[in-house]
């Protein structure tokens, strides 16, 4: 156990920085063991700051001091002190002042991936949040912004590419065959958004030349024989910039903009000013090498980082408390971007099925926390869903409430007001409201206050005066810190549907005539009446439509009247919705019969009927009904029950989907013939969408484990043009009792043994597995050549899908899935501390399940708390779990 508690960090405490930096010219003479960084400060007392000390404190971690200059002096010893955790400078300055610091640090040692590191003997870096600390020591915190020159030195022979932020301005030879670079970034940034780059690599390049009539470099660095992956990404780049410029008016500013694909990386992506460095999972695609949802996800993430150029670089933050100003900002932004380059109902459904399968159990958990958190130990640990994915759901509902172009006017305004600032949510907020003369003070508690808020529905017809009246009651459950809340400002958008499936025009109480057929209801009390008049007959509700607001809905529903919407709702979300009520409603009734000892084998009539129907019609929109056709996920089903049992959980879904599977073969073989037969191997929208409908039949036909059905699959996964096809073939294989399923995942691997993220693929399919016996298999691949305990993508693909995509065997009743996974976390949180407390959070929900796996859990978190040394980021997940 740690001697002293690490110390919690709050918001409360804020205070500007004393110092602020005005230049910083850094000189790195790199070498894997031992590299050299000269750092030369401009410095002086910030003027907001009244108290003025003359002591100087900076941030470094695991470095060492070789000298300090103070304004060209040599310091001795004693006016300085080194610690573990920074540089003491005992006496500077009342006026500005140059502090120059010689230091060096290992990068080979590195294996936290925080700092300078390798990746495959490529020097790179990740700085955010306070990795700038463990190359040099400077004030580390995002509100402290200065101008960066960069001089990279290194072998040339080894290191021929050497990166940083802005543009090259100079660079030359060196005697013993090494070489320099020089690089000068013209915008003020926080220290976070600094990069470096040096190895062996190859560049694919491209231009794009902006509204205004500039032209950009652009350029892609990978390893060399990953050069042939990267026109996919180079092509979303292009698309992410054009986007930008059209829907929010923000040109590229400077005249080079770079990318680099390293393989061992905590995170998707890194935004630093002008030189984004990327996991390679989100740059290389090629189309027998990536599925068609790789190739989505890579335009996601690259789209993303660069609408950070402006949510996040120009305009950054002041404390990592407000870090949603830039991620849920931006995370709103990618959305719309992905929406407009393929289905936006699919793109809609997918956000809101992460967000409620895994950002509301973060919300229900002892880990819950606001979207602006009000205190940390660990800020790697608050990277969370809910600052992301709940952070964009609230810059959403801002678009809902203002409309679009009262958002794109308070998106200008913020511009305008804060380009090459450090600001808030508040700062964000406040320039909504301004430009669209709108009062959010109530709205503001989205930010402050955790959990999901619950809405309760109650409609009553009263067809003698044709009126319609809508109690609405909202609440949200208590969560650590916050027992209790107060009424949020909540958009509910709404439709009504007569029983033959039309829209009805919605009136309003007080209102002259009916108005459109979506009304968005203003819900701002704890309870809330709404009339609508004028309504012809007793409607069907269609409420939350489009997923207005990220809250869970109470509204008591029939099979019947679920299986109408599912056919007839003309809100794409919310007829995606429908069926996954009704399907939750069959599964939990099966559940109460498992549990009672029974052996159900027959489906609710009304959910077999709609699939029919669903199967018959024709669709404008494959990828579309492909989803309509997903059942729940067993997390999903688990955190709607009081108390989750993973065994009943996963025999209902499979009772479900072979009993539709067996009742509806003959439809689903005719249309996996149908698309199967126009297969192409191309990559436009109409091809992916046709894959993707072709796979959901092939996965139903795969439940019914007959020979007819082995060989379909075995001859796709064998004749596949695209790594989708052959995915989806092998996962069905996989997941079956296959004859050759051993064949199939040994050819799979001789094939593609020399792509990683193929071979990360084979883990998962095998981690994922839900057969038994998969643990022993999963402890088996821990041993495999191929598997690097070091590198987060394979930990990610094999450790974490098993924890978090294997409910039914990681929760296995005995604890074993619980103690493997406590045995990688104890390895792991002495080489990565962040994927480590990354992996923990399978075990943070433990209150959901039965007495028994719940002391399995406990055991493990108290086992993980126990040791000796563990790390900031375990410690804090820890703790707060077993508060």
């Amino acid at each position: 156990m740690r001697e002293a508690s690490p110390k919690t960090i709050y918001l409360k405490d804020y205070q500007p920085p004393e110092y602020l930096v005005d230049a910083v010219d850094l000189f790195f003479e790199l070498d894997p063991h031992s590299t050299r960084v000269t750092s030369r400060l401009k410095l002086r007392h910030d003027p907001a700051v009244e108290d003025r000390r003359s002591v100087l404190t900076l941030d470094g971690e695991r470095l060492e001091v070789e000298s300090v200059k103070l304004n060209g002096r040599m310091l001795r010893e004693g006016e300085y002190c080194a610690s573990e955790t920074g540089l003491v400078i005992h006496a500077v300055p009342d006026r500005p002042f140059e502090l120059e610091i010689v230091n060096r640090l290992s990068p080979e040692a590195n294996t936290a991936l925080e700092g300078l590191y390798l990746s495959n003997g490529m020097f790179c870096t990740q700085c955010e949040p306070h990795g700038f600390r463990r190359i040099t020591y400077y004030i580390d915190r995002p509100d402290v912004m200065s101008l960066f020159t960069t001089t990279v030195v290194a072998d040339k022979s080894r290191y021929p590419v050497l990166l940083s932020n802005g543009n090259p301005v100079a660079r030359g030879e060196l005697r013993n065959g090494r070489h320099w670079v020089k690089w000068e970034d013209p915008f003020k940034k926080p220290c976070y958004l600094f990069a470096l780059v040096a190895g062996q690599l190859a560049c694919r390049e491209d231009r794009f030349v902006t509204a205004s009539g500039r032209e950009i470099a652009l350029r892609i660095y990978v390893e060399p024989h990953d050069l042939d992956k990267c026109d996919h990404a180079m092509q979303s780049l292009k698309h992410a910039m054009r986007w930008d410029e059209e829907h929010f008016g923000r040109e590229y500013d400077l005249d080079l903009y770079m990318i680099v694909a390293v393989s061992h990386f905590n995170m998707g992506a890194m935004e630093n000013k002008g030189l984004n460095i990327f996991n390679t999972k989100f740059v290389l695609a090629r189309p027998d090498t990536a599925t068609d949802a790789d190739y989505e996800h890579i335009e996601g993430v690259i789209g993303h980082e660069y609408f950070h150029n402006w949510t996040g670089n120009r305009i950054t933050c002041r404390d990592w408390f407000q870090l949603s100003l830039k991620e849920g900002l931006t995370v709103f932004r990618d959305q719309e971007f992905s929406a407009s380059r393929s289905s936006p109902a699919v793109k809609r459904i997918e956000d809101v099925n992460l967000l409620r399968t895994r950002q509301f159990a973060e919300d229900a958990g002892p880990l819950a926390h606001p979207v602006r958190p009000e205190s940390y130990i660990e800020i790697n640990n608050f990277y969370t869903l809910t600052v992301y994915e709940k952070g964009g759901e609230v810059v959403r509902m801002i678009q809902t409430l203002v409309g679009p172009e009262g958002f794109r006017k308070g998106m200008d305004l913020y511009f305008d007001r804060h380009d090459g600032q450090a600001v808030t949510c508040d700062d964000f907020v406040r320039c909504m409201e301004d430009a669209n003369a709108i009062d959010l003070s109530q709205f503001r508690l989205w930010y402050s206050q955790a959990g999901t808020p619950e809405l309760r529905l109650d409609p009553v017809y009263d067809a003698g005066t044709r009126t319609l009246r809508l109690s609405v009651r909202q609440s949200c459950p208590p969560t650590p810190g916050q027992p209790v809340k107060q009424p949020l400002h909540i958009p509910l958008a709404l439709g009504l549907l007569a029983r033959d499936g039309r829209e009805l025009p919605l009136r309003l109480a007080g209102e002259a005539e009916a108005g459109p057929t979506t009304r968005v209801l203003h819900v701002r009390a704890a309870e809330q009446v709404f009339e609508f008049l004028d309504v012809p007959e007793r409607p069907v509700v269609s409420a939350l439509r489009g997923f207005s607001a990220p809250v869970g809905l109470k509204m008591e529903r029939s099979a019947e009247e679920l299986a109408f919407l599912f056919i007839h709702d003309t809100d794409a979300f919310n007829r995606w919705d429908a069926g996954q009520s009704l399907m939750v409603q069959v599964m939990l009734g099966l559940i109460e019969r498992i549990r009672a000892g029974e052996n159900p084998q027959s489906l609710d009539p009304n959910l077999i009927g709609t699939f029919r129907t669903l199967l018959a019609q024709p669709a404008a929109d494959l990828s579309y009904q492909a989803l309509l056709l997903g059942l729940p996920s067993e997390d999903y089903v688990a955190s709607l029950m009081s108390v989750a049992d993973p065994d009943a959980i996963h025999r209902a879904r499979q009772t479900v989907r072979k009993t539709l599977a067996t009742a509806l073969a003959e439809d689903f073989l005719r249309l996996y013939r149908e698309h199967h037969a126009a297969e192409t191997g191309g990559l436009e929208p109409a091809e992916r969408n046709r894959r993707r409908l072709k796979n959901a039949c092939l996965g139903f036909i795969a439940e019914l484990e007959t020979p007819e059905s082995y060989d379909l699959c075995v001859r796709q996964f064998r004749e596949a043009r695209t790594m989708t096809d052959q995915i989806a073939a092998l996962g069905a294989i996989v997941n079956s009792a296959h004859p050759d399923k051993a064949d199939c995942l040994e050819s799979f691997y001789a094939r593609w043994r020399e792509e990683a993220l193929v071979i990360d693929k084979w883990f998962g399919l095998q981690a994922s597995c839900h057969l038994p016996g998969t643990l022993e298999k999963v402890k088996a691949l821990t041993a495999h050549p191929d598997f690097d305990l070091r590198n987060p993508n394979r930990v990610r693909s094999l450790i974490g899908a098993f924890s978090q995509a294997n409910p039914v065997n990681f929760h296995a009743a005995d604890g074993s899935g619980y103690e493997f996974l406590g045995d990688q976390i104890v390895a792991l949180d002495a080489i990565n501390p962040q994927v480590a407390a990354r992996m923990l959070g399978a075990l943070t929900q433990w209150r959901r399940y039965d007495q028994g796996r719940q002391q399995a859990m406990r055991r493990q978190l108290q086992r993980i708390a126990g040791l000796d040394g563990v790390s900031k980021d375990v410690y804090e997940v820890v703790v707060k779990s077993l508060a």
